[in-house]
């Protein structure tokens, strides 16, 4: 066996069970490996695509994955991808070859891009040990949630390597339990509140914890919120908020702010969920729990912090004696939330009109027509509110935002991953035309694949949030600006069911097709007015 198989096979012994990439010399008979050993390989065609696709199977699926790339310019195509991954903390392994040669065309410090964007950097370092490190990369994405840069020699890939089976992966640890002391502490703070609301992210998502804050909540009076990626967390439940920050309705920015007490459940409470704190009213107590020491107050001044494992400290807290509650689940705000909550329920003037819709007419169109069962992909861009604030989805693994590193194009290659992610739900995806056009080469990945998916595109021929930023200052906008573009063409030639979409009667392409076999994916090419800015993008560029 070479140390290639071996490396395959230990990375799928490990949980590995899907891998992306673009195959070439350097990762080819590792990817075979893998393959052969019953993951399965996603062709991407571009190294960038796969490297979300990824990120995006791993977060909607709870299992860690794998991106295999090529040497040098196969990983610095993709480190776009796996930045956002690093970021976001996505338990995944990139299966990088590597030349050691500062001679060869192929040779990067393929380490130290590793370290800058926040990925580990790992090596494979001899055939004895080949197979415990791959093992040992699989560990310390799926138990440290990190994204792993697991570098292959191309000399040590022909080597021989011991026949044996590859170690198994280690037990998890045990999450961290709060100390008696924080235990004691946010007891008395919940117990001093009477409007308190809580604020689940990512550390949130898990069955155990969601179970256990909304019993927590229930006996302190809280209403509930997540941060945008983990949104779908709290859905259908009668005292939820829905998202908190930039996506939040009038009515839960109003009533977050009027909350004397918040706290963030494995969520950063960054600027983008705070609004740059203008949620956080003066006076009000915030609190951070989080199983990451450096995570607590990170990104903003805490009354105090709590280490520890969400569902545990939960669960802790909900033993605790606790008097009645008087909380902020009054008659009157259950009457506001069953009516007010929705963005569809706020009023607006429609501008739908000169052969433009307005998105908001769109996505509640879409919302209404698209089934229940769905995971939706974002991209980033003037519209990415759009759909977020609109669209509805079932739970947490309905919704997913590649957004921690704001860069546009990954929208397509995001609903992708998800989609292989949760194969019976309707995968879709919402990107501007400038993403749409950026990655458009994995509309063949879409074609390839079979996926029954809805790709939305909201299209204003611009950069959107650009035009919106600049336009006030008076500045030339033709670097920003382009000639109407048939997107939907260009979805016919990769083999796609096409809309052109100007008004509400034009969405008769999208029921039809609903209608139909679903037997090739849909485009909608929605032209969209170009006079809405973006409020939400606007706190985006004072966070630059």
């Amino acid at each position: 066996m070479l140390v290639s198989e071996a490396v395959g096979r230990a990375l799928v012994g490990a949980g590995i069970d899907h891998v992306f990439g673009v195959v070439g010399s350097g990762n080819f008979h590792v990817t075979v490996a893998m393959s052969a050993a019953g993951a399965r390989f996603v062709a991407a065609r571009h190294e960038g695509g796969a490297a979300t696709m990824a990120d995006a199977y791993a977060r909607t699926s709870d299992r860690p994955a794998a991106l295999s790339v090529h040497q040098g310019c196969g990983l610095t195509n993709a480190m776009t991808g796996i930045t956002e991954a690093a970021k976001s903390r996505t338990p995944l392994v990139v299966v990088a070859a590597e030349v050691t040669q500062p001679r060869s065309n192929f040779y990067v410090d393929q380490d130290a891009l590793a370290r800058a964007v926040g990925a580990v950097p790992l090596r494979i370092t001899s055939a004895r040990t080949a197979a415990q490190e791959a093992v040992e990369a699989v560990r310390t994405a799926v138990h440290e949630r990190r994204t792993v840069v697991l570098n292959l020699p191309l000399e040590l890939q022909a080597l021989d390597a011991a026949d044996t089976e590859p170690p198994p992966l280690p037990s998890p640890p045990a999450p961290p339990l709060p100390s008696t002391a924080d235990v004691a502490r946010l007891t008395a703070a919940l117990e001093d509140a009477r409007r308190p609301v809580f604020v689940a992210g990512r550390g949130g998502r898990s069955a155990a914890a969601r179970t256990a804050l909304l019993a927590l909540a229930e006996q302190h009076g809280a209403l509930l919120a997540t941060s945008a990626v983990a949104k779908g967390l709290f859905h259908d439940e009668p005292w939820s908020l829905d998202v908190s920050g930039g996506f939040s309705s009038p009515l839960a920015a109003e009533l977050i702010a009027g909350a004397d007490l918040i706290v963030g459940w494995g969520c950063a409470l960054n600027m983008w969920t705070m609004r740059h704190g203008r949620l956080i009213a003066p006076g009000t107590t915030v609190v951070q729990v989080d199983d990451t020491p450096e995570a607590l107050g990170a990104h903003r001044e805490l009354d105090f912090g709590v280490l520890g494992d969400v569902g545990a400290t939960a669960r802790a807290l909900r033993a605790a004696p606790a008097g009645a509650a008087r909380g902020y689940r009054t008659p009157e705000v259950a009457q506001r939330l069953a009516t007010q909550l929705r963005w569809r329920d706020v009023p607006y003037d429609d501008l739908t009109g000169a052969g433009r819709i307005d998105p908001r007419t769109l996505t509640i169109a879409l919302d209404d027509l698209l089934p229940a069962e769905r995971v939706v992909g974002v991209d980033s861009g003037n519209f990415m509110g759009y759909p977020s604030m609109f669209l509805s989805v079932p739970d947490e693994r309905g919704f997913c935002f590649t957004q921690a590193f704001q860069s546009i194009g990954l929208g397509l290659s995001t609903a992708i991953g998800a989609a292989l992610a949760q194969p019976d739900r309707l995968p879709v995806a919402a990107l501007g035309d400038g993403g749409a056009l950026m990655m458009a080469a994995e509309l063949d990945t879409v074609r390839r694949l079979r996926l029954p998916m809805v790709v939305v595109v909201y299209n204003d021929d611009a950069y959107g949030a650009e035009v919106h930023h600049f336009a006030p200052t008076g500045r030339d906008l033709s670097s920003v600006t382009f000639p109407e573009t048939d997107i939907a063409a260009i979805a016919r030639g990769y083999g796609f069911t096409a809309t052109t979409v100007r008004g509400p009667d034009d969405l008769a392409g999208v029921r039809r097709w609903l209608d139909g076999p679903r037997d090739t994916a849909l485009l909608v090419d929605a032209k969209v007015v170009t006079t809405e800015p973006s409020w939400w993008l606007e706190e985006a560029f004072r966070g630059h």
